[in-house]
């Protein structure tokens, strides 16, 4: 009797076990389970809470994560980054990208309080499925960062996974860039003192110097002039087997200046292959490569540097 007792207590407990394990199963499958990342007590990293959803639309998961962003928590343990003194203005989200815009007040940040809060909400809104990059405006104006460059587009792998003071982590480095010279027929080099943010790589920031032109203290000649269209956008920039692959928005294919097709193209190429680590480079816009640059230049193809089209006499 008691054997048969005991059979029916392990049976019941087996039932109860395999019901709840059903339960949990069910609730799982009609949920999503994103992180919340959260600027930490210290203000020297962040930390992150799971949230549990069960809102399909990528629409309003945004809505709820941003919501999530700036909810205060009941013990000041950590820092909402969107409960802070800058506002929110609008969110707009189309075609894999996302753009969020801010007050002026965002610009009053601390340059480690900036990072941390720019990382918490870039790591946080990235999970939703249709968002693959996401890029900062204040007031309608490009984010830029401390040494004044434009931040771009950002992913959640953009941030480093670890403590603040990697997060906060700035380079300062020498870049051989170039430019046009004054008829737009060739290229001149300059030397240019860049302190960049870690967080993003050398090659993205020789690109993103590139875009912002010559500057009135760059080390070298004076008659140097812009490239590219000074609007134009990096979505990513990766570097597999010695070729780099940089990835622009379409207003690149809008020239703003009169110089030569070959110009642009080389001096990105060029500017890239000086950093030593870089042997070719593969120009895409908006991930396409089957794009004739200016009707002429197809970069269905790898770039070398180019040397035909420097002007040797600059100094340094």
């Amino acid at each position: 009797m008691k054997l048969y007792k005991g059979l029916l207590c392990s049976l019941f407990l087996f039932l109860l076990l395999g019901l709840t394990a059903c339960g949990k199963d069910k609730e799982e499958a009609g949920t999503t389970t994103y992180q919340i990342y959260y600027v930490n007590k210290d203000k020297t990293a962040v930390t992150s809470y799971e949230y549990k959803t069960a809102t399909e639309s990528n629409e309003e998961v945004l809505i709820e994560l941003l919501a999530e962003l700036a909810k205060v928590p009941a013990k000041f343990e950590f820092y909402p980054p969107l409960a802070g003194e800058f506002r929110l203005n609008s969110s707009q989200m189309s075609e894999g990208r996302l753009w969020l815009d801010f007050d002026e007040a965002y610009k009053n940040q601390e340059v480690l309080g900036e990072i941390l809060t720019r990382a918490a909400i870039v790591r946080t809104l990235s999970q939703i499925e249709s968002v693959n990059h996401i890029s900062f405006t204040v007031m309608g104006e490009p984010l830029t960062d401390a040494s004044g460059a434009v931040v771009g587009m950002m992913r959640g792998d953009s941030f480093i996974d670890n403590a603040g003071k990697e997060i906060s982590t700035y380079e300062k480095v020498k870049l051989k860039l170039y430019f046009a010279n004054e008829e737009g027929t060739g290229l001149t080099s300059i030397n240019r003192n860049v302190v960049y943010n870690s967080n993003f790589s050398v090659e993205r920031q020789v690109v993103e110097e590139i875009i912002a032109g010559p500057k009135v203290d760059d080390i070298g000649v004076s008659n140097v002039h812009p490239v590219m269209n000074g609007n134009t956008k990096v979505i990513s920039v990766n570097i597999r087997d010695g070729i780099c692959y940089v990835n622009l928005n379409e207003v690149f294919l809008n020239q703003s200046y009169q110089v030569m097709p070959e110009v642009t193209i080389y001096a990105i190429t060029n500017s890239l292959v000086e950093l030593g680590n870089v042997n070719k480079v593969q120009i895409l816009v908006n991930g396409e490569t089957n794009i004739n640059y200016q009707e002429s230049i197809s970069l269905s193809t790898t770039f070398e540097r180019n040397l035909d089209l420097i002007n040797y006499s600059e100094f340094y």
